[in-house]
């Protein structure tokens, strides 16, 4: 570790373990170009389906709106597993047994699909076979998991249940839910290599060149005026950002969530650790005895603490457990979850077959991120996928629960809407800190400012560009945030996060 990343401190701007490996840069897209298959967003769907493509002798253009693995691939925990905590004994009564256990062999297909890869190409990618370990340190949470086990059993999915507590934690566990053979790795080190076989198989990167609309399948407008034509287009972009085309964003929950990589005098062995209870505790350690912690989520644009306490959380969790000694890096991921906890893989609406789409992997978009890559290059190209059906966006009507949740997350969205738009500033731009942002008053004007740490003011309007909510500052990320949608900005203006595709309006003093 170098100097600097030892001086690390919560105050920095957060920057994730994963992209402190070199990542090339590409250029951006600077005139209108002509390809087969385009591809919007450069993480793991992304890039796997670009790879898969290319490999079958398509012309693919992979197109990234920041620099390619910055999204959510860049943020992820890394753990490659079909155990996603507690889920399938929820999935069943959605789905029913024989679509649940497809959903467990898309994720374990996944996971071999990245193996094979690794193998092929040779990747050193950190790549280790570990068990994925569910634990419950209450009452309530060994019930949980016994509902669980017994879904395992009925979907004849390898487990084992456990009672007592577990030798590789040091804190009181009560019982726990095992899976065997599941793995982790590092995400970037992986990527980095396909990103080169897809420029030596004829494949062109762009970066920086963010997409604006989709007008029909062939032409996808640039926010920088340029224009691609394809004859089929991915939109692997984690939000889809052609979004009213089947109004994603009434479908969709959106999550924050947290991690710190931090050196520790009782480092863990052999396995990834995930809590039953809420706050989540996610646990798996990284190179040189570095332990990785994670959790403590919240809707997007709405916590109920400052965002910065949620660091402190995770850090105040590995200092009492786990002797933490220094934090070296810390940073937060944006997850999205389906009504139904399914993603949506496939065609992104009926009537538009040459539009094709992936989000919605609640969490867990490692391996299902790497199958949704092949269930969509075999859609393009034409061959059966076990999978295609399950994934299906457009998939038969909800059911009523779903129905339920979707009519109160759309009702809390008015709310949060008249909260957003109601709060008042307490501050005038003068009295914002070195390093501190929030609402303030202008002339009796309600806008967003952030005074950086050099003292420079930053002021910008605080409607999102998406539906007109009112945007809340995020101390940790100095970025604000859409409770509404979950769209986010730099405190510049800059889009971060969709659905949100045009920047705020910046205000000069």
């Amino acid at each position: 570790m170098s100097h600097e990343q030892h001086n690390h401190s919560l105050a920095d701007f957060p920057h994730s373990y994963w992209r402190s490996y070199p990542i090339p840069h590409h250029p951006p897209m600077q005139s209108d170009q002509t390809t087969e298959v385009a591809v919007i967003g450069a993480g793991i769907v992304g890039i796997m389906t670009a790879y898969l493509l290319t490999k079958a002798g398509k012309r693919v253009t992979l197109v990234e709106a920041d620099t390619v693995l910055t999204g959510v691939t860049g943020h992820t925990t890394a753990k490659i597993t079909a155990q996603h905590a507690l889920i399938y004994d929820e999935l069943i009564q959605t789905f029913g047994k024989e679509k649940v256990r497809l959903y467990y062999d898309a994720n374990s297909d996944g996971l071999q699909l990245i193996e094979q890869v690794v193998g092929d190409l040779n990747i050193a990618c950190d790549l280790e076979k570990k068990k994925a370990v569910v634990y419950a340190s209450s009452e309530k949470g060994v019930q949980q998991i016994r509902k669980e086990m017994r879904a395992y059993q009925q979907l004849e999915m390898p487990g084992r249940f456990s009672m007592g507590p577990l030798e590789d934690l040091p804190f009181k566990t009560l019982a726990a839910l095992t899976m065997p053979d599941q793995a982790q790795f590092h995400p970037v080190k992986f990527l980095v290599p396909l990103l080169d076989e897809i420029i030596a198989g004829g494949g062109e990167i762009y970066e920086q060149t963010r997409a604006i609309t989709c007008k029909d399948a062939n032409e996808i407008e640039m926010e920088n005026g340029t224009v691609l034509s394809a004859e089929k287009v991915v939109i692997a972009s984690h939000f889809p950002f052609n979004d009213f085309n089947g109004f994603y964003f009434a479908k969709l929950a959106i999550n924050r969530s947290y991690g710190i990589a931090a050196e520790v005098t009782k480092p863990i062995s052999d396995g990834m650790y995930i809590s039953a209870e809420k706050p989540t505790r996610s646990l798996r350690s990284l190179p040189d005895g570095v332990l990785l912690i994670g959790g403590d989520g919240h809707p997007t644009g709405k916590s109920s603490v400052d965002t910065q306490t949620h660091y402190e959380n995770l850090a105040a969790f590995g200092q009492e457990h786990f002797g933490l000694t220094d934090i070296l890096h810390h940073w937060s991921a944006q997850d999205m979850t389906t009504l139904d906890k399914m993603p949506y893989i496939g065609e992104m609406t009926k009537r538009t077959p040459n539009i094709l789409v992936a989000t919605g992997f609640n969490k867990w978009g490692m391996a299902v991120g790497a199958i949704a890559g092949k269930v969509l290059s075999d859609a393009i190209l034409e061959n059966e996928n076990p999978y295609a059906r399950l994934f299906d966006p457009t998939r038969p009507k909800l059911k009523p629960k779903d129905i339920q949740q979707f009519a109160k997350k759309n009702l809390s969205v008015g709310k949060d809407l008249f909260v957003s738009k109601s709060q008042r500033p307490d501050k005038t731009p003068e009295e914002l800190a070195f390093d501190e942002g929030g609402l303030v008053s202008v002339n009796g004007e309600k806008m967003g400012g952030y005074r950086d740490k050099e003292g420079k003011l930053h002021l910008v309007k605080t409607t999102c560009t998406h539906l007109g909510c009112g945007l809340n500052w995020n101390d940790a990320e100095r970025s604000w945030d859409c409770p509404c949608h979950g769209s986010r900005f730099s405190y510049e203006g800059a889009v971060l996060n969709g659905p949100a595709g045009k920047p705020l309006e910046k205000v000069e003093l």
